[in-house]
């Protein structure tokens, strides 16, 4: 009984030794922290960059209860960069925190675009990785008019796209959840973010909470199920023992 025991452990401690492995989040800084601006122009975001100098990419970081706030937005090449919001006008629905709380992403997706990203290390080639992030959509202050918009989202050589979202004027999106799984052809590969929108009027993608992990394959699966499965089966085994030495 030992012996069966220490076995049904072993194969508990390596499926949850396998679900950690599997849950490791390979993005660093994924939730933006850093000071508020504009990239390239008065700000730098650790662990990401923005190819190019500041009139390369109109990205911005917001910093929590800042993005509808005409005084306290963040500064860029052409001024202070509200959003529409609650607070200068637009009863859109707007929160004043992002998912996370933190800051977040802004960035304009028919002006100066330029992808945000991060090279990342640690891949195992033929291997699914599955990128998880928050994002939502609105425009700049000032403007008007109907846009559509999405993220372009890759990684390495593929590239795939959220929903087309149709954001009327002045609104607000409300803040989705997406997740996008790649094939890694490389043990290190760029994962970028571009934003996407029409013409004529500023349209502004939101991005949080990015974290990118590897997803299990079958046989992990199974063996996390088997290990779940002789965690229960010891519980039971005990308390079984501890009444019969009580009866």
């Amino acid at each position: 009984m030992k012996l069966k025991i220490a076995a049904m452990a072993a194969m508990a401690g390596i499926a949850l030794t396998a679900s950690a492995n599997a849950a490791t989040n390979l993005v660093q800084n994924g939730d933006f922290a850093g000071a508020a601006g504009q990239i390239n122009y008065n700000t730098s975001v650790a662990d990401w960059t923005v190819p190019g100098d500041a009139g390369s990419s109109y990205t911005f970081v917001f910093a929590p209860g800042t993005a509808d706030s005409l005084t306290n937005a963040p500064q860029g090449t052409y001024g202070i960069n509200p959003l529409w919001g609650p607070g200068d006008g637009s009863a859109n629905g707007l929160p004043a925190a992002s998912p996370l709380g933190g800051n977040f992403i802004g960035q304009d997706g028919d002006f100066q675009v330029s992808p945000i990203q991060q090279t990342i290390t640690g891949l195992t080639p033929g291997d699914t990785y599955q990128v998880s992030f928050y994002y939502g959509f609105g425009q700049q202050e000032g403007f008007t008019g109907a846009t559509l918009q999405d993220w372009s989202v890759s990684l390495g050589g593929q590239t795939l796209t959220t929903p087309t979202y149709d954001l009327p004027s002045e609104g607000f999106s409300g803040w989705m959840h997406d997740n996008l799984n790649f094939t890694a052809t490389s043990t290190s590969e760029v994962l970028s973010f571009m934003a996407q929108g029409n013409l004529p009027v500023p349209p502004f993608a939101l991005l949080d909470g990015v974290s990118l992990s590897a997803v299990p394959e079958p046989a992990e699966w199974a063996l996390m199920l088997v290990g779940i499965g002789s965690v229960g089966g010891l519980a039971r085994q005990r308390r079984s023992a501890r009444r019969g030495a009580n009866a």
